[in-house]
């Protein structure tokens, strides 16, 4: 079920109802209602994925019960730990890695003869991001930094929690488990805040990402024909298409939680007025990015080992960030491209220089600030292209033909698409997130006091998102 689409529209307010006027009175039915229209919610796309996502929450919840059993031999619940990180891992590694894998040895191997060897399974939608949210349970169970929990319908409720089920954030279970396992109360402030980012969230992704795409999508399938300066103007719309998709889906993920009176974790922080790489990566995808650190970076040891092995667990993570995204070599690239960016910084030790939001306390930044970002921004827009091309050999082609004295020609327009609503949506979305930095999330209207200004902004968004978001296109990291 696509948030932006008219199922979620009568679902969302009919389970607001149930949820709250219904289920209110009973904290293990509450849970167990959470679940169900969790259930409900992803088995909409294909129900036959939903045994697998139950299996995956079983062996991790059974896995935390089995490592407090044995906390007294520690390597009998090693054992429970690594075994269900193993069994997991297979699941995901069979649905979206095996014919990578099976491929790639036969090209290299067989001659590129893949007959019989392919299993050609559907990838289950956000299968990457439930299998780690169930990892980080039983690893930080592990740890000791959590206790199990031995109601099943709490746990199920974690790891199915509708809002953020097939893209995230990835949640710690030491931030949202806790959060079933007591009585929630209704807010409404908090409410109001939720549908506000709801709203912002669907701005970002039906106004402007959907209409990046129109242009995006036809540059990139037949990008040897096109100029230099139209395949930069692709690139450039693609790096406003892939944050205004995936942030927005963030968006409308942790306002609707807010109205179940859950709080998730910020998932995106204003990358793109990023000064260098390692404040990008600090600021895009937080909860993945966290996630690397805390599950593999710091365990290999961080930065607080010897040069070559800072090398070596960077690149590590990097590349581990690119594959989790999908089976695909440009992935992988595209995850050493940034470790190769982002290496320097941390060999000088100048890659937390920049912690602070851009331009604190004043309304415009300092040359060499809009200097800083508008390189981060550029080196993303390359990143991008490697990210969004099929294969390597296309990503490379991309480049090339960008880079050639056809960059400085006129690029070519369509003139079928309303290219003006695209540039006022994008100025409007940078302008709004440059005003709002310093806020917990960009559509933050606390501080306006006139009721009356406050409905203005709101029939603005509303009216934008009937006159120019019109179709129900499906997330873009769906497919991971």
């Amino acid at each position: 079920m696509l948030f932006n689409s008219i199922e979620f529209a009568i679902f969302l307010p009919i389970v607001f109802l149930l949820y709250w006027f219904v289920f209110n009175r009973n904290l293990k039915l509450q849970n167990l209602f959470v679940v169900v229209v969790s259930y409900v919610f992803y088995g909409w796309w294909d129900w036959r994925f939903l045994f697998l996502m139950a299996f995956t929450s079983l062996c991790s919840w059974g896995s935390g019960l089995l490592i407090e059993k044995f906390k007294a031999t520690p390597k009998k619940a090693k054992a429970v730990s690594v075994l269900n990180i193993v069994i997991n891992l297979l699941i995901l590694g069979a649905f979206k890695y095996y014919d990578f894998f099976v491929g790639a040895f036969a090209d290299a191997f067989l001659g590129g003869k893949k007959e019989g060897l392919l299993l050609n399974i559907i990838l289950p939608v956000g299968i990457s991001f439930y299998t780690f949210q169930a990892l980080s349970y039983s690893i930080d169970v592990y740890r000791g930094k959590l206790k199990p929990t031995h109601d099943i319908a709490q746990f199920f409720a974690f790891v199915s929690f509708f809002p953020q089920l097939v893209a995230g954030p990835i949640e710690r279970a030491t931030n949202l488990l806790p959060q079933f396992e007591k009585p929630r109360r209704f807010d409404y402030d908090t409410a109001v805040d939720g549908l506000r980012q709801i709203l912002w969230g669907l701005f970002k992704k039906m106004v402007v990402a959907d209409n990046c795409a129109v242009y995006v999508d036809q540059v990139f399938s037949n990008y040897q024909s096109q100029s230099g300066s139209t395949l930069l103007l692709a690139a450039v719309l693609f790096t406003f298409q892939i944050y205004g998709d995936f942030s927005g889906y963030s968006d409308i993920a942790i306002g609707t939680a807010k109205l179940f009176g859950i709080k998730l974790m910020r998932n995106f922080n204003v990358p793109y007025f990023s000064r260098d790489i390692a404040e990008f990566w600090r600021r895009w995808h937080i909860s993945l990015t966290t996630w690397f650190r805390d599950y593999v970076y710091i365990p290999l040891g961080g930065s607080r080992v010897s040069k070559a092995k800072v090398v070596r667990n960077t690149f590590v993570i990097f590349l581990l960030s690119g594959f989790w995204h999908g089976a695909n070599w440009t992935f992988i690239v595209w995850g050493a491209y940034h470790a190769l960016l982002f290496l320097p910084l941390i060999l000088l030790g100048k890659n937390r220089k920049h912690t602070d939001v851009v331009a604190t306390g004043r309304f415009f930044p300092s040359l060499k600030e809009m200097g800083q970002m508008l390189l981060t921004f550029f080196l993303a827009v390359v990143g991008w292209i490697v990210f969004r091309a099929n294969t390597i050999e296309e990503a490379w082609n991309y480049i090339c033909r960008l880079f050639n004295k056809s960059l400085f020609s006129v690029p070519w327009l369509d003139s079928r698409h309303y290219y003006l609503p695209v540039i006022i949506s994008i100025v409007l979305m940078l302008v709004v997130e440059w005003l709002q930095r310093n806020k917990e999330h960009a559509f933050d209207l606390s501080g306006i006091k006139s009721h009356v200004l406050k409905f203005g902004i709101y029939y603005v968004m509303v009216a934008a998102l009937f006159w120019f978001g019109g179709r129900a296109e499906s997330f873009i990291y769906f497919q991971f």
